[in-house]
């Protein structure tokens, strides 16, 4: 189907014909930016990002506007890949972050098994050039293989004018590019049962085997909170104030808390919360993050809350006894 590229463009927005010269471009139609499927999946991706380079005290704001120079890209890579690419961190010229781009971009797409060129979306570039398409494609490409278990919102699609010049002129014709794979009834049903929180699974069980669970987290936390003279006998309630939970892990990942960073006789609620901040902020920072989990629900004994936490640990330490 034709369009009229320069109805599509305001008057500000000049398409440099010469930068894609005997090439194609793709730009994103004006009513797909404003789709609410495509802004919920730039504030998960967003709100991911932000979340995994917590520690790292980056904070993204706008996918077009904020990943263009490698910067978050090189910190994802080295915290989702465990490769750091030797470049320098601040790229501050145009062909500093290009050179820059191509390194992360290079090692990126060995990650992601697309070397060979196939199937890739995107490239130095497009983003440079702070082209969301091509941003988000490599955004999912990246949760697709990093954390798989992260839920993107499905089947999002966007209409994109597709800008051809060559010789003989200017061609476009609008497509629909796939940003996220649709998911039927039935494999949707599947998957979220596959990605359900293991507790939450464990909590529709009998109450036998939730107690027997429990007493393994017990037994596990006790066996190394018993060097301090501490002993933890009801999960639900002994945690809510953050002291224990704050105490077990300094413990378990091997650092001291200094006794000011928190209240170790909390009165009140604001004082239990701040410890239970603390406790997950921690943990956010030693890369284990628990989902789904808010300080105000351990504080308020939320059961599954709890055991999230508990739980993760007892997962990452279990074999340290």
């Amino acid at each position: 189907m034709e369009a009229d590229i320069f109805e599509y463009h305001k008057e500000e927005d000049t398409v440099d014909f010469e930068a894609f010269q005997g090439g194609k471009q793709k730009l994103i139609q004006p009513t797909s930016l404003k789709d609410p499927k495509l802004e919920k999946l730039k504030e998960v991706l967003v709100s991911w990002i932000n979340r995994t380079l917590k520690q790292e005290h980056i904070v993204v704001q706008n996918l077009e506007e904020d990943l263009y120079d490698g910067l978050v890209l090189h910190h994802l890579l080295s915290r989702l890949g465990g490769v750091h690419v030797p470049v320098e961190e601040m790229a501050l010229t145009s062909t500093a972050q290009i050179r820059k781009l191509e390194l992360i971009l290079e090692e990126l797409d060995k990650r992601l098994g697309l070397q060979d060129g196939s199937g890739i979306k995107w490239n130095v570039k497009l983003i440079h050039n702070k082209d969301l398409l091509a941003t988000i494609h490599l955004l999912v490409a990246m949760v697709k293989c990093f954390q798989p278990e992260l839920d993107l919102p499905p089947n999002v699609k966007v209409d994109v004018v597709v800008v051809e010049v060559g010789k003989s002129g200017i061609k476009s014709d609008i497509q629909t590019e796939v940003l996220t794979e649709e998911r039927d009834a039935g494999s949707d049903s599947l998957s979220n049962t596959e990605r359900e929180d293991p507790i939450e699974q464990l909590l529709k069980l009998e109450a036998h085997k939730v107690n027997t669970v429990k007493q393994a987290i017990v037994h596990f936390v006790n066996q190394n909170m018993s060097t301090m003279g501490l002993q933890v006998a009801d999960v639900d309630k002994q945690f809510a104030d953050g002291v224990i939970l704050l105490l077990l892990i300094g413990q378990l990942e091997g650092f001291f808390i200094p006794l000011h960073d928190f209240n170790l006789t909390p009165v009140n609620p604001s004082e239990m919360l701040h410890n239970v901040t603390l406790a997950l902020d921690l943990l956010n920072d030693t890369g284990l993050q628990v989902s789904s989990v808010d300080p105000q629900d351990i504080v308020s004994q939320d059961v599954a809350a709890t055991l999230k936490v508990l739980y993760a640990l007892f997962k990452k330490h279990k074999g340290n006894k």
